[in-house]
């Protein structure tokens, strides 16, 4: 197994590149995010390790990051001042772009994927969810409805202008950007919903991973129950993920350190 060790720092977030097979990034914070600096790694899957490729250190903790869908170059991270930065590879010294209308933590980012649409969505523990165009100049619209924490926002990868968010009030809701509202609330788990991840095979399914160590799939056509509810973690789901290759397969990375 390959490693990559950055003493000082804690992982938070690890996103694929969706132009460069082997490249990937790594949101990362001091002292476990309560308090002190963060970075922003840029790492290089190689036959022989894995290296770093390009750094940026950041003065809060960093909770996500996440890649451009239009440019191999660019990334935005989410951090504990309540900005987004848009980083670019070729720059060395500093983001293109800082933005701060968030109140609280930013503990979630995604751009979007579908080609109807160039639109990055940020989650914030101020309870909030922002829309933003692609250079971050301003936000295009703000969202409410959640009462706790929001720890996750994930874009459809299927429907223009729609995304699904999981927050700490246990429940799971779906978004239409156009329309400025929630179509859909999910009381997903009796617990904090810290994860949730959209299938990208069927536009109908999306799991969430909560406090209470359960993985909750959901068939959004019929949400009075889940299709699966899966059980084998110990301690709290951190993130959840379904695999780009297969329709049922799901990753889920838990607290009690395990990835499943």
């Amino acid at each position: 197994m390959k490693v990559f060790r950055s003493p000082g720092r804690h992982g938070y977030a690890v996103e694929a590149s969706p132009f460069l097979p082997r490249r990937f990034a790594c949101a990362a914070s001091q002292f476990y995010g309560l308090t002190g600096c963060g970075s922003l790694l840029v790492l290089d899957d190689s036959d022989s390790g894995v290296t770093l490729f390009r750094s940026w250190e950041w003065s809060d903790g960093l909770f996500d990051v996440t890649w451009s869908e239009t440019n191999e170059h660019v990334l935005v991270a989410g951090g504990g001042d309540g900005s987004l930065q848009l980083w670019d590879t070729a720059n060395q010294s500093a983001p293109l772009r800082v933005t701060r209308e968030h109140t609280q933590e930013v503990y979630s980012v995604d751009w979007s994927q579908t080609r109807g649409e160039n639109l990055i969505v940020s989650g914030s523990w101020d309870q909030t969810l922002k829309v933003w165009d692609p250079t971050l100049s301003r936000s295009l619209t703000t969202l409410r409805g959640h009462e706790g924490v929001v720890y996750s926002s994930v874009w459809s990868p299927h429907i223009p202008a729609c995304f699904a968010s999981a927050s700490g009030d246990g429940t799971l809701r779906v978004w239409d950007v156009k329309a400025a509202a929630c179509r859909l609330v999910i009381a997903a788990h009796h617990a904090e919903v810290l994860s949730c991840d959209w299938c990208k095979y069927d536009q109908n399914i999306v799991a969430t991973g909560s406090v209470d160590c359960s993985v909750c799939v959901w068939d959004l056509r019929n949400v009075r129950q889940p299709v699966a509810r899966l059980r084998a973690h110990n301690y709290a789901i951190r993130r959840v993920k379904f695999s780009p290759f297969g329709s049922t397969l799901l990753a889920s990375c838990s607290y009690d350190f395990t990835v499943r």
